[in-house]
């Protein structure tokens, strides 16, 4: 029903403006009495074997919403009756900022994908404090740390410990985003010492608190076999608790559509599957499985789901498969995984 009738009319629409859509639908619908419940009962699958217990935490099932879709923490509490393990909030930076120039989102319905330079606008902590003090759902919920585009890289370690402090006592695992394309100069966070520097700083500050929480990196998928091998090198050292695979690529191959007249952004759904996949098992099998990993990028089947935790990752996350597939996504990966075990 909803791609042969509902997506149709929402591609019509700009895709900024489906979103705030689907919020406020979302937030007026779930004010009716019996809707909640109803909404819950039908997309959840709940089954012990789904459960995953990761760096001290214990996920339902191992299926999230990956950061970008409730950067300002609006509507992770709606957003779990879905059926989401997990939800990641964010990006979040320090101050609010707006973003690049609108239109900044665009869709490839022919190739199954998305191209965004959103550029982390979000309403900065003191909105996302605000809105997380509101939390009902016991889903676990992730923060997405980043910097504020005005903040020069020499100065980035702050930013990211601000947003660190400010989220500590709202969020359940931390995740450093370095790797998004979209934010002038940030994949220059990626170099090794930048990147010791930002994480060092965290764990400094983590480690430092009575109930320390993980903290994980997000790479992106463009990251060669060097740049891999640093990642876990990097891992190893700082002692963090895991990795994200994969941000979104600046790359444009096996596309059918024209995008010459869109310019920059980074690509995400179909045509980032296969990278995003290589990347999950080169850091698996390269580290010995040294640490968890949670694959996203692509994942619009149960099958792709499958693929990405059998070459080595331990949740999984969707952001452009539920704009494709609809709120189903969840459900439909929770089963099969319950048919293959």
């Amino acid at each position: 029903m909803y791609k042969l009738l509902i997506r149709p009319v929402l591609f019509t629409m700009y895709a900024e403006n489906v979103h705030h859509l689907v919020k406020n639908l979302m937030r007026f619908a779930f004010v009716v009495p019996g809707v909640r419940s109803l909404v819950r009962s039908y997309y959840s699958v709940n089954d012990k074997r789904l459960e995953r217990k990761l760096f001290g935490l214990t996920f339902k099932n191992p299926v999230g919403l990956a950061a970008g879709f409730d950067k300002n923490a609006e509507m992770y509490n709606n957003m779990a009756e879905l059926g989401f393990g997990h939800i990641e909030i964010g990006t979040i930076t320090p101050k609010a900022q707006p973003g690049n120039a609108k239109p900044r989102i665009f869709r490839l319905p022919n190739d199954g994908g998305m191209i965004n330079r959103m550029g982390f606008n979000n309403g900065g902590i003191e909105t996302a404090v605000a809105n997380l003090k509101k939390r009902k759902t016991r889903v676990v919920i992730g923060g997405n740390l980043g910097k504020n585009t005005a903040t020069p890289n020499a100065d980035a370690v702050g930013d990211y410990l601000a947003v660190f402090e400010g989220l500590f006592d709202y969020v359940d695992y931390f995740v450093v985003n370095v790797s998004c394309p979209n934010v002038t100069d940030l994949c220059e966070l990626q170099d090794q010492d930048y990147l010791e520097a930002i994480l060092f700083a965290i764990q400094k500050s983590n480690l430092s608190k009575k109930n320390p929480k993980p903290v994980l990196l997000k790479v992106a998928p463009d990251l060669n076999h060097r740049q891999l091998d640093e990642v876990i090198d990097i891992v190893a050292k700082t002692k963090i608790q895991g990795v994200i695979a994969t941000n979104t690529t600046v790359t444009r191959e096996n596309l059918t559509t024209d995008v010459q007249s869109i310019g920059n952004g980074g690509l995400s759904g179909k045509p980032l599957k296969d990278k995003s996949t290589e990347v999950i098992r080169y850091l698996a099998q390269k580290s010995g499985k040294a640490f968890p990993i949670i694959g996203v990028g692509g994942i619009f089947t149960a099958e792709d789901a499958l693929e990405k935790l059998e070459a080595g990752a331990d949740l999984v996350q969707v952001y452009t498969g539920f704009i494709y597939e609809g709120p189903a996504i969840a459900r439909k990966i929770n089963r099969a995984i319950l048919k293959k075990l």
